[in-house]
């Protein structure tokens, strides 16, 4: 028999059976970041159990598919962004009570476009660039893998699939990690550090292919969204923050990685 979960702050009732939530959550991870999340995980073991040290290996994000054939490598890699993106998709439409009604709840939606784009603009400043010392600092430590952000031929359509991907991870990260389970997980009652803590380390265990530096870098930018979204209850200006994060180390690997050694 179905019944109705009080959740704070007016959020709205849960009209089902909790352990059929429960279920619902697992399996829309078990389709995205979960999954990574566990593959992560092993491929540190990887890592780990290999000779070679830590710092001397190298993780591959954005890589060709087809570098010999770039028209196939083109379809390829927007197949791959599409395909990507379906479950954010299906997150949303898992949250819809009416049409819409998922976007509206997370605050993914066009009513405040201004505050979302000034306001993920401050995110992106205030965590790009203790990131960028992260990153290195993990490195000279040994704990964190270098990582080679774009493998990509050096083509026309380079740069918009650069800008795709980066759009691909903000939407699927924010809508599935913030949006969606902390909707989902205040709708079961679950106390808010509980919810925090969980989405935050989930979003580092599928960045730990990359290293120690990656786990906890990630872990703190998923604290520090979870708190503002708590705040201001909207998704967009993390998707904001996380497009211009994810496009500055993209294209600027891209352009720089000739230029200078320390990347």
């Amino acid at each position: 028999m179905p019944v109705t979960v009080q959740v704070p702050d007016g959020d709205v009732p849960l009209a089902t059976t909790p352990p059929r939530v429960g279920l619902e959550i697992v399996l829309l991870l078990a389709l995205s970041l979960g999954r990574s999340a566990i593959y992560s995980i092993l491929q540190i073991v990887d890592r780990l159990t290999r000779p070679q040290a830590l710092n001397q290996q190298t993780s591959t994000l954005n890589p060709s598919v087809i570098p010999d054939r770039p028209w196939l490598d083109l379809i390829y890699q927007v197949a791959g962004i599409g395909f990507a993106v379906v479950p954010a998709l299906l997150a949303i439409y898992l949250l819809n009570r009416n049409p819409g009604d998922g976007l509206r709840r997370i605050g993914f939606d066009h009513r405040r476009p201004g505050f979302d784009a000034w306001f993920g603009l401050v995110i992106a400043a205030c965590i790009g660039i203790p990131g960028l010392g992260l990153y290195l600092g993990a490195r000279a430590m040994g704990i964190n893998t270098q990582v080679q952000a774009s493998a990509l031929t050096d083509q026309w359509w380079t740069i918009p699939i650069l800008i795709l991907s980066a759009a691909q991870n903000s939407i699927v990260e924010e809508v599935i990690m913030i949006g969606y389970l902390f909707t989902r997980f205040r709708q079961l009652n679950w106390a808010l550090p509980a919810i925090l803590i969980t989405s935050a380390l989930v979003r580092g265990s599928y960045h730990l292919y990359q290293g120690f530096g990656g786990f906890i870098g990630n872990l703190i930018m998923g604290l520090v969204f979870g708190l503002i979204y708590l705040k201001w209850k909207r998704v967009a200006p993390l998707v904001v923050a996380h497009l211009l994060l994810d496009v500055a180390a993209f294209l600027g690997y891209s352009l720089l990685a000739d230029q200078v050694d320390w990347l």
